[in-house]
């Protein structure tokens, strides 16, 4: 158990203001330094974020918005990629009341409580965890979704929705004033949110530049041919398969993966700050990378 914990870094933001509760909190609790720890009821929270994030708006495989009841109060809220055992453990281990992930538990199936899933809910319920889901919504958000950052890591201008998934759109689409090195670009994103995986780049100039970019996180290869009818000559997104390979090698388009882990943390990060100032709650990021 021990280990698992070890292999999620966390990190804080949000610290709480001094004085008064804000309307609709609860009565909060000093530390040992008399600094005021505002808190909220956890329905209040939950209804925020299906409301901010349109939850109801997509459809989506995986079930969002509450996924496992926790304590009916939060002071402290913790954030995660993934719904796993290492983040609900670190989770209970830094006094999280509710764990807020890009990819929870429930993807519209059914499983048994046994085995490793018995072991995760076992986790979140004996420690008072809640856990909150937040799958399409987050990535299409276009405040704080994980696209919309990674467009503006990115430095494009004249953003604009892009990439349809059931009808709406989830990704973004902006430019350059001018071409840009695709390894200049690879570098923009790399020192923003880490290595990426691998860059694929289209028989086109050499080396290859990038002016119109589009950007899908997680699997969003798979968008190719929307991305070039759109007049991309650039996709980032998250990673690829074997199969997918040879399916971009064939178009005219560059691909840049930054990592599925990677472009996916950017909308959760954006999110946490977005709790922090708006409820004055404790808020961290726990941070566990799969490398994929």
């Amino acid at each position: 158990m021990q280990d698992s914990v070890a292999r999620a870094g966390v990190e804080s933001a949000g610290q709480p203001a001094s004085g008064s509760p804000p309307g609709g909190q609860i009565p909060g609790r000093a530390d040992a330094a008399g600094a005021y720890n505002p808190g909220m009821l956890t329905a209040d929270l939950v209804r925020h974020l299906d409301q901010y994030l349109e939850v109801a708006r997509y459809s989506d495989a995986s079930n969002n918005g509450l996924q496992v009841q926790g304590a009916p109060e939060v002071t402290r809220v913790a954030f995660a990629v993934d719904a796993c055992l290492a983040t609900f453990e670190a989770a209970a281990a830094g006094g999280a009341g509710l764990l807020i992930v890009h990819h929870g538990l429930f993807w519209s199936q059914h499983l048994q409580l046994v085995g490793p899933h018995f072991a995760r809910i076992r986790t979140l319920i004996t420690s008072g965890v809640g856990l909150y889901a937040s799958h399409i919504p987050l990535d299409a958000h276009a405040e704080v979704g994980n696209n919309i950052q990674l467009a503006r890591m990115l430095g494009l201008g004249n953003i604009e929705p892009w990439g349809l998934y059931k009808g709406l759109p989830i990704g973004f689409i902006g430019e350059y004033p001018s071409p840009l090195p695709l390894g200049d670009v690879y570098t923009r994103l790399r020192d923003e949110i880490g290595e990426g995986n691998l860059v694929q780049g289209h028989g086109g100039p050499n080396p290859p530049t990038a002016k119109r970019v589009a950007v899908c996180s997680g699997f969003g290869v798979t968008l190719i041919d929307e991305a070039l009818a759109a007049g991309a000559d650039t996709l980032v997104t998250g990673e690829t398969s074997h199969t997918w390979y040879q399916q971009v090698a064939e178009r005219q388009i560059n691909v840049i993966y930054g990592g599925h882990y990677n472009t996916e943390t950017v909308g959760v990060k954006a999110l946490q700050k977005h709790v922090a100032a708006r409820f004055g709650l404790e808020t961290f990021f726990i941070d566990a990378p799969t490398e994929l």
